[in-house]
């Protein structure tokens, strides 16, 4: 019965990675108007779905590494009631989170549920040392790195396009606006007021038109090179996160011995698919709108920032969380730009600063439950 619980558990913590993750790493393509909201999400969902699978190749460290071993005693990695505090403790943490519009890591998430639930059935024999070196260095540096990466990114490549010739235009809005004119009315001496179509021409900047690159770049018109590039970028950041993420929560059935692991990622994969979803508009407003303004260019270079860090993460089994490494990149462009918005910023840090503890007393007190049900 158990089992059964942590099956499905782990299950609801995939579907709350997917709706607080899954848009993440598309959120440059909405937020510089650069795809519709149903694109971006479409393309967030198979390229978060074939990490998930491609996950059960490339990363074996990982799910070894976040089953909780080295980081609570061995006894408590064993224990189905254990594991199952943990999960459900990390899944309420990020499914509140995502409610409430805060972009959070289940990284983090785990984590804190690992540690609170540690605290509360070994007491001391939690290994704070293994904590600070393999998990929480890792998870501080990953934001500060992606704020640096990403402004010397977006610099980097804003100083090849303007070598190459590759500058900016706008498009000129032309349409037609219905105004009130006055119009002599046969056989009366007044004159009535009418509506009459007239011709309209503005130029604007990219909240009323469309900040386009003009010129070509290898032979290619930059605007297309840019799309391609930003769409490809945003797939690559989906599927490393996805990557990254999916052995975490796998990690959490090894236990379960009737299980075959394959089977755990295939579930895994398609419950972070519907969460993703299902539950994405909170999450794609903050990231897409609110942490900085963003054109096509500044899109793509947070996208490579977070891709390159994430994917050297996975390779060297670094549990970065991709929450921090995207918005971090975000914010570090739009520090570059002058567009960061420092306040809203401040507020997600602050959320990063509660889900470690969030998640250890939640985690503590499922397994309080747990273990006082089991006795009855």
């Amino acid at each position: 019965m158990i089992s059964i619980l942590l099956f499905l558990a782990t299950c609801f913590l995939a579907y709350a990675n997917g709706a607080n993750d899954n848009f993440k790493g598309v959120a440059s393509l909405y937020g510089s108007r650069t795809a519709f909201y149903g694109t971006a999400l479409g393309w967030a969902t198979v390229t978060t779905f074939a990490g998930s699978i491609a996950s059960i190749f490339l990363a074996q460290t990982l799910l070894k590494k976040f089953s909780g071993k080295g980081l609570v005693p061995d006894s408590l990695v064993a224990s189905e009631h254990f594991l199952l505090a943990v999960v459900m403790g990390a899944a309420l943490t990020v499914i509140l989170a995502t409610l409430t519009g805060f972009p959070v890591s289940t990284t983090h998430g785990l984590t804190g549920a690992l540690v609170g639930g540690g605290l509360l059935a070994g007491g001391t024999q939690v290994n704070f040392a293994a904590l600070q070196k393999s998990f929480l260095v890792p998870l501080l540096l990953s934001p500060v790195l992606a704020i640096v990466l990403g402004a010397l990114i977006y610099l980097g490549f804003r100083f090849v396009r303007l070598r190459f010739g590759v500058t900016k235009e706008w498009c000129l809005c032309i349409g037609s606006d219905e105004r009130i004119v006055p119009l002599p009315q046969p056989g009366s001496a007044l004159s009535l007021q009418e509506t009459a179509p007239e011709l309209s021409v503005m130029v604007a900047n990219a909240g009323a038109c469309t900040e386009r690159y003009a010129g070509s770049f290898v032979g290619v018109r930059a605007q297309h090179f840019m799309d391609a590039t930003h769409f490809l970028s945003a797939g690559v950041v989906c599927f490393a996160r996805a990557l990254n993420d999916t052995p975490k929560m796998v990690a959490m059935l090894l236990i379960v011995k009737a299980l075959d692991i394959r089977w755990g990622f295939a579930a895994t994969a398609g419950m972070m698919v519907i969460g993703g979803l299902i539950h994405s508009p909170k999450i794609a407003e903050t990231m897409s709108r609110r942490i900085a303004e963003m054109n096509h260019g500044q899109g793509f270079s947070a996208n490579f920032c977070t891709g390159i860090l994430v994917i050297a993460a996975s390779v060297f089994a670094l549990p970065v969380s991709t929450t921090h490494v995207a918005v971090g990149s975000l914010f570090g462009i739009g520090l570059a730009t002058g567009k960061a918005n420092p306040r809203v910023m401040m507020g997600i840090v602050l959320s990063w600063i509660i889900t470690l503890p969030c998640a250890g007393v939640l985690s503590a007190a499922a397994y309080w439950l747990l273990t006082r049900t089991t006795a009855v």
